[in-house]
C-alpha cells in the first residue's frame, strides 16, 4: 500500500513511520511518499527516518517531493498533517489574541479560530485534489483544529475523511491505568467535539468502573486530568473532561499563566525547532538522536501553564510517548484489512447526537472496519456539556461560511459567538490583528 503524508517534513512524521515499520503482516504500508513545501525539512525528517529504518529488512520505501499532485496519485491512505503559516504563525496566533486579553490555544478559542480561518481553504484545496486524483483513497485528518479541518474537508470526500486525536486515548489510557484494568479490554464512553469531550464510563467486562475512581479521592486525584482539574471538581462533574476543558474551566487562570510565561508554547516550539532542523543541516549530525532528544524536550512541556497553574506538577513518564501514530496505524489496519476494532475518532455525526445535525463531525467511539468508521450510538451529554458543544460546534460553522464566502464580517461573528471571547469589540480587533499578521487571511473582505 502507499501512504502519502501531507505535511511531510513535520517534526512528528517519524513517530507515524516508526509505527509502519512494527507492523510486518501482509497487506502493510510498503511505499511512503513525504510531501511539504519546505524541501530542507523534507531532507531533515527523510534523514530520521532512514535512521529508524536501519536493519529493517522489510521497512516501507520512502520517497519526498514537493509536488502535492504527485504525492496524491495512486495513494491507498493520504495522511494530512499540515501547519499553514507554520509556527511562526501559531505563536502570532497566541500574541494577538493575549494581547486582548484572551487566550490564543492552537485549538481553542481564539488562537484556534484564526488558525481554522486560514487552514481551511487549504485543506479543501487537498480534498478536492484527493477526490479528483485519489478517490479511492482514505484521508487521516491529523490537521488542527482537527474537527474543523475534517468537517471542513468531510463536504467534499464525505466518510473518506476521518479525523483523529491522540487526547482521547491517553485520557482512557491513563483512567485504565489508575483503575487497574487493561486499557485494550475497556469500553470507554467518550463524547463531543475535538478537544471537548468527556469520558463518562469506563467499562470493563460489562461493569462500569468510573464510579469506583470518581468515589475515591486518593485515586481520582493520582494522575493527570485529577492534578489538572482538582477531585472536587472532578467530582462535582461527574465525568473526566478532557484536558483541554481547563482552557474553559480555568480560562481566567490559563491566560494569565500564558500572559507571564517566557514564552508562549508556540514562540517555543518554533525556537525548538529551528534548532533541530537548524542541526540537521549539518550532515554529520546523530539525526535520529537529534530528533528523539528534541522530542522528549517537547512532550515534557506539553500543557506546561496549565499544569503550574493547578499546582500539578511534571508530567508522568507513561504520557510523554504521544499515541496519536499508534491510532492511526489501528485504523488503516482496520479498513485496509478489515481487522474490525474500536477507536474514538472524528466522524460526521449522522445520529449519534441528536442535537446536532447529521452533517456535524464529532468526536465519539467508532466500530471500524473495511467501510470506514460508524459512530457507535451514545447517551445525551448533560445540559452544560450540550450547551458547550453546541456553541462551539455554531463557531466552527461560523468559520466555514467566512472561510467560504471570504466574509470578513462573518469572521468577526465566529470569533464573537465563542464562550471564550467576551466581547463583539474584542473579536472585531482580533480580526484586524490576525489579518494584519497573516497573509493567508487576506482574502477576508
Amino acid at each position: 500500500m502507499k501512504l502519502t503524508i501531507l505535511g511531510g517534513g513535520g517534526f512528528r512524521v517519524p513517530l507515524v513511520y516508526g509505527a509502519l515499520l512494527q507492523d510486518h503482516a501482509e497487506g502493510r504500508v510498503t511505499h511512503v511518499v513525504l510531501h511539504d513545501l519546505d524541501a530542507g525539512r523534507l531532507s531533515a525528517v527523510t534523514r530520521v527516518l532512514a535512521e529508524q529504518a536501519a536493519g529493517v529488512a522489510d521497512a516501507p520505501e520512502v520517497s519526498a517531493t514537493t509536488d502535492l499532485d504527485d504525492a496524491l496519485r495512486g495513494a491507498d491512505f493520504v495522511f494530512s498533517a499540515i501547519r499553514v503559516g507554520g509556527l511562526e504563525g501559531r505563536a502570532n496566533d497566541e500574541r494577538v489574541a493575549l494581547a486582548e486579553g484572551v487566550l490564543g490555544q492552537e485549538t481553542v478559542g481564539a488562537g484556534g479560530i484564526a488558525y481554522g480561518l486560514r487552514t481551511v481553504p487549504v485543506a479543501v484545496d487537498i480534498a478536492q485534489r484527493v477526490a479528483r486524483l485519489a478517490p479511492e483513497a482514505w484521508v487521516i485528518n491529523f490537521t488542527n483544529p482537527a474537527g474543523l479541518v475534517t468537517e471542513a474537508m468531510s463536504r467534499h470526500l464525505g466518510d473518506r475523511v476521518i479525523g483523529i486525536c491522540d487526547s482521547p486515548v491517553g485520557l482512557g489510557r491513563r483512567i485504565a491505568r489508575v483503575l487497574g484494568a487493561n486499557p485494550k479490554e475497556a469500553w470507554i464512553d467518550y463524547v463531543g467535539l475535538n478537544h471537548l469531550g468527556w469520558v463518562r464510563g469506563l467499562h470493563v467486562a460489562g461493569r462500569d468502573e468510573l464510579p469506583r475512581l470518581l468515589a475515591d479521592p486518593d485515586l481520582l486525584g493520582s494522575f493527570e486530568e485529577g492534578k489538572l482539574f482538582g477531585v472536587d471538581w472532578l467530582r462535582s462533574l461527574g465525568a473526566i473532561p478532557n484536558e483541554y476543558l481547563h482552557y474553559y474551566y480555568f480560562n481566567r487562570e490559563a491566560v494569565r499563566a500564558y500572559q507571564q510565561a517566557e514564552k508562549t508554547r508556540g514562540a517555543f516550539l518554533h525556537d525548538q525547532q529551528a534548532r533541530f532542523y537548524a542541526e540537521m543541516r549539518n550532515p554529520d549530525a546523530p539525526a535520529l538522536k537529534v530528533w528523539d532528544d528534541t522530542r522528549a524536550e517537547r512532550e515534557a512541556t506539553y500543557m506546561a501553564e496549565n499544569r503550574e497553574t493547578a499546582g500539578a506538577g511534571e508530567r508522568d513518564e507513561d504520557d510523554l510517548s504521544g499515541g496519536y501514530e499508534k491510532v492511526a496505524l489501528a485504523l488503516m489496519r482496520a479498513i485496509a484489512r478489515d481487522e474490525r476494532t474500536t477507536l474514538i475518532l472524528n466522524v460526521r455525526n449522522r445520529r449519534t447526537l441528536s442535537v446536532l445535525d447529521a452533517e456535524a463531525v464529532i468526536e465519539v467511539p467508532c466500530l471500524v472496519d473495511a467501510n470506514g468508521a460508524h459512530p457507535v450510538t451514545v447517551d445525551p451529554l448533560p445540559d452544560h456539556a450540550t450547551g458547550l458543544v453546541c456553541a462551539v460546534k455554531a463557531v466552527e460553522r461560523e468559520v466555514l461560511a467566512a472561510a467560504g464566502s471570504g466574509s470578513r464580517a462573518t469572521a468577526v461573528k465566529a470569533f464573537a459567538l465563542h464562550p471564550l471571547v467576551d466581547s463583539v469589540n474584542v473579536a472585531r480587533r482580533l480580526v484586524e490583528g490576525y489579518t494584519e499578521v497573516h497573509p493567508g487571511l487576506a482574502y477576508l473582505r
